[in-house]
Parts: structure tokens; sequence; C-alpha cells
């Protein structure tokens, strides 16, 4: 893809998200997210191949169907009640609906069976705006729409997401699917909290986008997609793996480390509003998680790749691209935490 048309694509997306959150209309916002999808679909399939033209194809479908459902409650929202601002949606079937595809889009359990197989067929760095940029247009409309949601329903899609992030991430080899239900959890740990504390479930976003935005710069730099080819990082970039070491642990949720705070605070919050059953149930799925974030740590930099040469370290090539980056996220996205309780009071 030429400069030309890649700038065009990155601009569309900017202004598709842009669109969206600065809109109070639903056909503006319906318009914003339909430019976010046009806009990436293009970059999804650049590198021509089956895979990747499948999971463009499949990520259409998906957010074609999420996004007629968005008009199909809009329209019918505007025909009973006669009101198309966004934060007047009242109607009891259209707010089920739109919650229905706030999930879609977002990739809620039980509607989370695209984003593994798009994330697989994506390239690298695209599948990081995927996974953070995309989210940012769904999870604004949900914290607008926060007073009117049905928060039993919204709860139990959290529920769902955190336990198939966690299990369906255990006997996985690639690393992109890995980094899909690991998504899949983050974002149930935000959908639990958002009818009871949007303000807490939108810093979980920040946090959330900053640890995943750091693997995906890492995953790239090292150019490894599977598990097996994480095992030459230690000899290859020697500081950048001690780093995403600690980033993995943070996405896990170890204290002291900065993806810990998130989730104290927003299992702290639930055990104020009396749901103990589901504060415990999300705790246990954070340690399932936690295994398949140790089994990467544990590839990345616990194994030495069999060689045969006499010395472990070996010719290292000019990064893609400055590593100054990298490192920076890495160390926002394991370190953050004295800074993140004062952070905390800007959300």
């Amino acid at each position: 893809m030429g400069p030309l048309a890649l700038s065009f694509f990155i601009s569309a997306l900017g202004l598709g998200t842009l669109v969206t959150l600065s809109s109070h209309h639903w056909l503006l916002a319906w318009m914003g997210l339909e430019i976010n999808t046009l806009a990436i679909i293009p970059l999804m399939a650049v590198n021509h191949h089956p895979r990747s033209v499948e999971a463009a194809t499949k990520y259409f479908l998906t957010q074609a169907a999420a996004a007629a459902l968005i008009l199909f409650s809009s329209i019918n929202n505007a025909w009973i009640m006669g009101e198309w601002d966004i934060t007047n949606l009242t109607h009891p079937t259209s707010i089920a609906l739109i919650t229905l595809a706030l999930s879609i889009k977002l990739g809620l359990s039980p509607f989370h069976f695209w984003l593994p197989e798009v994330l697989q067929g994506s390239p690298l760095m695209y599948g990081l705006i995927l996974t953070t940029w995309q989210k940012l247009a769904p999870m604004t409309l949900m914290f607008m729409l926060t007073p009117n949601l049905y928060p039993p329903l919204l709860i139990m899609m959290a529920v769902l997401s955190v336990l198939v992030g966690g299990w369906g991430g255990l006997n996985q080899t690639q690393i992109r699917k890995i980094l899909a239900y690991s998504s899949i959890a983050h974002l149930g740990w935000m959908a639990a909290v958002m009818s009871i504390y949007p303000s807490l479930a939108m810093f979980n976003l920040a946090i959330y986008i900053l640890m995943t935005t750091s693997m995906f710069l890492t995953f790239h730099l090292l150019s490894s997609t599977n598990i097996s080819s994480l095992a030459s990082s230690w000899t290859k970039t020697p500081i950048i793996t001690v780093l995403a070491s600690l980033a993995l642990l943070s996405m896990g949720g170890l204290p002291p480390l900065s993806g810990f705070f998130p989730k104290l605070l927003i299992l702290m919050e639930l055990v104020k509003q009396s749901t103990m059953i589901i504060a415990s149930i999300m705790a246990v799925s954070a340690l399932i998680s936690l295994f398949f974030y140790v089994r990467l740590l544990y590839s990345l930099s616990l194994t030495i790749y069999p060689n045969t040469f006499i010395s472990s370290i070996w010719w290292r090539s000019k990064p893609i691209f400055n590593t100054v980056l990298v490192s920076t996220f890495l160390i926002s996205s394991s370190l953050l935490l004295p800074i993140l309780l004062s952070s905390f009071n800007l959300f």
C-alpha cells in the first residue's frame, strides 16, 4: 500500500472516531462507526493473503450486523419516544438492542467469536489498531448510555467475557489469538463496572490500551507471531525482553505492577455493591488468564533458542523502528503504580 493511501485510511480512522466522540445524534454516531469500519478493512487485507481477506470479510460482516442493530434501535427509539439524542435512549427494546450491538462491536462474550479469528488474520500493527483504537468509539457510546443501560445483562456478559477470555487463551500457540482472548477478558472487566462506576471503566480502558500497545509493539519488533518464535528474543534484545516480561505480568494483574490497580478497584467496587459471587468469579478468572501470560513470559525470557554457535548472542539486525518508543510503552505499562493513584482522579 502506498503512503498516500495509507495516510488516507489512517486519517479516516481518526475522523470516524472523532465524529462518534463528538456527536449527540444517533445518525452521526452511526456514521462515525461506519467510517471507522470501512477505513480499517483495506488495512487488514493489505497483504492480499487469503487469511487476511477472510479476516477482513468476517470483520465486515460482524460490524455491519452491529451497525444495523444500532441503526434499528435508534430509529425505534425515535419512532416511539421522539428522541434522536444519544443520552435520551429510554425505550427498553432499544436499550437491549443497543447493548447487544455495542457488545458485538467490542467483542464481549457471547459475541466474541469473530475477534480471535480476525486478529489472527491481520498484521500485528493493524491488529493493534483493532484492539485499541477501534474500542474507543463503542466504549464512549456505552459510557454515554450508562444511566439507561440494563446492569444485569451487562454484568452477565462481563462475567462470561472474563471466563471465556481466561479459558480460551489456555491452549493457544499463536500470539495474536492469545492477545485477542486477553482483550476479551479485559473488556469483561470494564463491562462489569460500567453500569456501577463508569469513570473507573474508562480508567481501566486507558491502562488496557497502554499495556496492549506495549505488547503489540514488542512482538512486532521481535517479528514473533507464535510462542515458539519467542525463544530467540533473549539473545536479540535482552533489555526489551526483561521489560516485556514485566509488562506481561502487569497484564495478568500482579502487584505492584500497573495492571493490578484497576483490577483491585473494580473488585472493591463490586464488593461494595454486595456482588461477592461475581467478584470471586472474576478474581479466579484473572488467575486463569495469568497462566497464559506466564507461559508467554517463560517462552520469552526463560528459554534460549537451540543453536550451534559458539556464542549465545546473535548478530543483531537493525530494528524495525526506534526501540525508545517500545521501551517507553513497556515501562509505562508495568511501573506506573505510584502515578496511577493520583491520575485516577482525572477520570
